[in-house]
C-alpha cells in the first residue's frame, strides 16, 4: 500500500463541486483535532473513579436520545430544502461540549464531576442525533452516486491524519501536566476545532431540494401504516439494516471496554493509550485510498466480507495480550480493516436508500444503531463483571462474527423468470 498523489477532488467534478470537496476535507481536519479528545473522555472518567456502569453510560446515552429523536428529526429534515445549516450548528454544538467538560473540572467539586460529565454529555446528545442525521444527508448530496468512495476517502484521510498526530500530541501533555488540569487545557483547548468546523461546513453549496410531498388528514394509525410500507417496500435496505445492526452490536459492546481494559488490565500510561489511537488513526494515511481502488478492482463485497472478518478478530487478539506494544500493533491492523469498513458501511447504505427519502431512510438506520449503542455498552460493562474484561471482548468478537456470517451468506437471490 503506496501512498497516492494527492487531489482535492477527482477529476471531472464541477468549480461548485470541487470547493465543496475542499471544504469538506478542511472540516475533516478541524473535526479530526477536536476529536482527538474522544478516546480521552472515557479514559479521563476512569481516572476520575467512575464505575464501569458510569463509563458505559457515556457510550450509551447518546442512542437513548437518538432512539427517541432520531425519525423525528428525521421527518422534520426531511421537509426541509436544505439541512446544510442545521449540519453546521449540530456539529459545533457537539464539539463545544468538550470545552464544557474541561470549564466543569474548574467549577464542580470533586465528588459530584463525573455526573456533572454525563449531564454535560446528556444534553450533547440532541444535536448529536441532528448530526448522525444530516451527516450522511449532507456527505450523499456533495458527493453524488459516483463520487461517494472519492469523497469519504479524502475526508476520513485527512480526518486520520488529524487525529492522529493529535492524539499523540495529547497523549505526551496529559502525561507532563500534572491531574486534572492536563485534561482541562486538552478538552478547552481541541474543542476549537469546533469553530474552524462550523465555518467551512456552513459555506457547502447545495442546491435546495423540493420535499416530497405530506399526505394531509390522515390519522396517526395511517401515518404509521404507511411510513412502514415505504420502508418494508425497500427489501435491500430492510435486509442490510439487519446485517449492519448485528455487527455494530458486536463494535459497540466493546467501545466502553477497551478504555477500561487497557487501564486496569494492561495498566497503560496516558503516552501509550495516545499511541494506540495513534495507531489505530494513522493507517488512514493510506488505508482509506486503497480501499477505494480494492472496490474498483474487485467489487464492494469483497471490501464488505474483507473488513468486517478482520474487525471481528480484533477484541479476540487485544484480550489475549496484556503487552501495550503488541496492543499497538494489533490497533494499527484494526485501523485499516476500519477504514474500508466505513467506506463501504456509508456507500452500501446510500445504495439502498430511495433519493426522495433520504432523511427517513437515514433515521431509521440511526435509529437501528441507537438500539444497539444502547443495550450493547452496558451489556458489555455487565459481562466484564461476570467474565472479566477479557472474556466481554471475545463476546464482542464472537457478535461481531456472526455479523461477517450474516453479509458472507444472506445476499439477495435474482429473481429467476420463467422462459416463454
Amino acid at each position: 500500500m503506496r501512498l497516492p498523489r494527492w487531489s482535492v477532488a477527482p477529476d471531472g467534478v464541477t468549480p461548485v463541486q470541487r470547493k465543496n470537496f475542499r471544504n469538506v476535507q478542511i472540516d475533516g481536519i478541524a473535526i479530526g483535532m477536536a476529536s482527538a479528545a474522544s478516546p480521552f473522555l472515557p479514559v479521563f472518567l476512569a481516572r476520575l473513579g467512575a464505575t464501569n456502569l458510569q463509563v458505559g453510560l457515556l457510550s450509551a446515552m447518546p442512542a437513548i436520545t437518538g432512539l427517541f429523536f432520531a425519525l423525528i428529526i428525521g421527518r422534520f429534515l426531511q421537509t426541509r430544502r436544505t439541512v446544510v445549516p442545521w449540519f453546521s450548528a449540530a456539529r459545533l454544538l457537539v464539539i463545544s461540549s468538550y470545552a464544557l467538560t474541561g470549564l466543569a473540572t474548574f467549577v464542580v467539586p470533586e465528588e459530584y464531576l463525573v455526573p456533572a460529565i454525563l449531564a454535560i454529555w446528556a444534553l450533547a446528545t440532541l444535536p448529536q442525533t441532528v448530526l448522525n442525521v444530516t451527516f450522511n444527508v449532507v456527505m450523499n448530496a456533495v458527493a453524488g452516486p459516483e463520487h461517494r468512495y472519492d469523497l469519504m476517502s479524502r475526508r476520513w484521510t485527512v480526518l486520520g491524519a488529524s487525529t492522529a498526530v493529535t492524539v499523540a500530541v495529547v497523549g505526551q501533555a496529559l502525561d507532563l501536566i500534572r491531574f486534572p488540569l492536563n485534561y482541562q487545557v486538552v478538552f478547552i483547548g481541541l474543542s476549537l476545532g469546533g469553530l474552524v468546523s462550523f465555518y467551512f461546513s456552513s459555506h457547502l453549496e447545495l442546491p435546495d431540494k423540493d420535499p416530497p410531498p405530506v399526505p394531509k388528514g390522515q390519522s396517526l394509525r395511517q401515518t404509521l401504516t404507511s411510513y412502514r410500507q415505504l420502508i418494508f417496500s425497500q427489501k435491500p435496505f430492510v435486509r442490510f439494516s439487519i446485517q449492519r445492526f448485528v455487527f455494530l452490536s458486536g463494535s459497540q459492546l466493546a467501545l466502553p471496554l477497551f478504555p477500561l481494559y487497557f487501564v486496569r488490565e494492561v495498566q497503560a500510561s496516558d503516552t501509550w493509550i495516545g499511541y494506540i489511537n495513534t495507531a489505530q488513526t494513522f493507517v488512514v494515511l493510506f488505508a482509506y485510498t486503497w480501499w477505494t481502488r480494492q472496490s474498483r478492482r474487485r467489487g464492494s463485497r469483497f471490501v464488505l466480507l474483507c473488513t468486517t472478518l478482520g474487525l471481528a478478530l480484533y477484541p479476540a487478539l487485544v484480550s489475549q495480550t496484556h503487552q501495550v506494544q503488541v496492543i499497538v500493533v494489533f490497533a494499527g491492523l484494526a485501523g485499516i480493516f476500519q477504514a474500508g469498513l466505513d467506506l463501504v458501511f456509508f456507500d452500501e447504505l446510500m445504495k439502498t436508500v430511495p433519493a426522495d427519502y433520504t432523511a427517513t431512510f437515514v433515521s431509521l438506520a440511526q435509529s437501528m444503531l441507537y438500539v444497539s449503542t444502547i443495550f450493547a455498552p452496558l451489556v458489555g460493562t455487565w459481562l466484564a463483571t461476570f467474565l472479566g474484561l477479557g472474556g466481554a471482548l471475545l463476546v464482542s468478537a464472537a457478535v461481531r462474527f456472526t455479523g461477517f456470517l450474516l453479509f458472507a451468506f444472506w445476499v439477495e437471490r435474482p429473481v429467476q423468470i420463467p422462459a416463454a
